[in-house]
This record gives structure tokens, C-alpha cells and sequence, in this order.
């Protein structure tokens, strides 16, 4: 491939996704892995937990409903954890207290433009890490004004409900292409993988579906 044309990465994920949030560090390292090759990582939406009403709910209630207790979750989360501290990332799951609809984390993401990658992984580090309640709008707009966006500007967006609807339906169209389970990189619109899988293989995809899009030009 040329300099010119770099590889599409579609990552459809959620922010309060672990496996996201793993993912996201993985496919950073399988880039770096490949520098000769130029991408551009496009991050799309995707809810894990549609159901969450827009205001949130507590965590606990969310463990409850979703796994039947906390005891249960954190029973089964520790191999989490563990990937987490191996990707070089802290998931502190006993900080979160609040459980998110994450509708307006993308609508951030997006209003972030070429600062995407930045939004998403500070709104991933809040909750993942810090605990932080991104329900909260004071700590969304926080996040913005980290991210180098004009949080009087994304204040007043967020009270709206501007982009909501293009958000909901790129979600919807993840969910109706067959994407059931995240994160999923598409690389080149020709191949997809699905979970947080090891750098190396990020990095072999990377690497084949970069041939096949030069071929594909080639033959044009």
C-alpha cells in the first residue's frame, strides 16, 4: 500500500466494555508492530447494555440484573482483570459505582473527530480506572475539555439531543451487519476478528488485508 492510501480499522466497541478497553490497547500495539503500514482507525459505536436507561443505574444493580450478584461477577471477572494488568491497563471494577447508558460517550467520541482515539480511551480510563460516573454530565464535559474540545460548546450539546439518532442507528446498523459481540475490527472492509486478540495477530491481519487491498487496487 501506498502512504497515500492508508487501511481502513473499523472498531465497533463500547467504552464499559473490558474487552474493549483491552482491545483498544492490543490494536495499538499490532500498529506499532507494523509501522511500515499506514492505517486510520475509525471508531464506531456499539451498546453493550441498550437496556441501561439514559440517567444509568448503580453498578450494583446493573451486577444483579445482568450476572445475578456482585459475588458472582467478581467470581468470574478476575481472568478480566489479569488481561487488563497484561495489556499494561488498571481495571479497578470495585471503583465503579454507576453504570452508564453510554449514548452520549459516543455522541462525544464523535464530536471529537480527529481527537477520537483520545475521547475514547479518557472516557475508558474514567470508568475503567479512576471510577469515574459518566453519567454525570460535569465529568462528561470534563473529559471534552481534557480531550482539547470547547466544553461550553459540549455542554450545551449534551443537552440536546444532537447526533443521538446517528449515533443509535450506526449502533443498530453494527447489530443488524450480524456484530454480536465486541470489540470487532474490520480491517480494509474485507476482513473482520472479533475479541481482544493478541498483537501478533492484530498485527498478521493487519498485514494481510493491507496485501489483499493492494492487490485489489492493482487489479482495478
Amino acid at each position: 500500500m501506498s502512504d497515500a492510501t492508508p487501511l481502513s480499522i473499523d472498531v465497533v466497541s463500547d467504552v464499559v466494555c473490558p474487552w474493549c478497553y483491552i482491545g483498544k490497547r492490543f490494536l495499538e500495539k499490532a500498529i506499532a508492530l507494523k509501522p511500515e503500514i499506514p492505517v486510520e482507525v475509525r471508531f464506531r459505536p456499539y451498546f453493550l447494555n441498550p437496556w441501561v436507561p439514559r440517567e444509568g443505574i448503580s453498578r450494583e444493580q446493573y451486577l444483579i440484573t445482568k450476572f445475578g450478584s456482585v459475588e458472582r461477577y467478581n467470581a468470574n471477572s478476575q481472568r478480566i482483570v489479569d488481561a487488563a494488568a497484561y495489556a499494561g491497563l488498571d481495571y479497578a471494577r470495585d471503583k465503579i459505582k454507576q453504570q452508564p447508558n453510554t449514548l452520549d460517550c459516543h455522541r462525544l467520541i464523535l464530536w471529537a473527530g480527529g481527537n477520537a482515539a483520545a475521547m475514547k480511551q479518557r472516557l475508558m480510563e474514567l470508568y475503567f480506572s479512576e471510577g469515574g460516573d459518566l453519567t454525570s454530565r460535569d465529568v462528561l464535559v470534563q473529559a471534552a475539555i481534557d480531550c482539547g474540545l470547547d466544553g461550553e460548546e459540549v455542554r450545551r450539546k449534551l443537552a440536546t439531543d444532537e447526533d443521538a439518532a446517528e449515533v443509535e442507528a450506526e449502533a443498530n446498523f453494527a447489530k443488524d451487519a450480524g456484530i454480536d459481540g465486541v470489540p470487532c475490527f474490520v480491517f480494509g472492509r474485507l476482513m473482520a476478528v472479533s475479541g481482544a486478540q493478541p498483537p501478533d495477530a492484530l498485527a498478521q491481519t493487519i498485514e494481510r488485508a493491507a496485501q489483499e487491498v493492494a492487490k485489489r487496487v492493482a487489479a482495478e
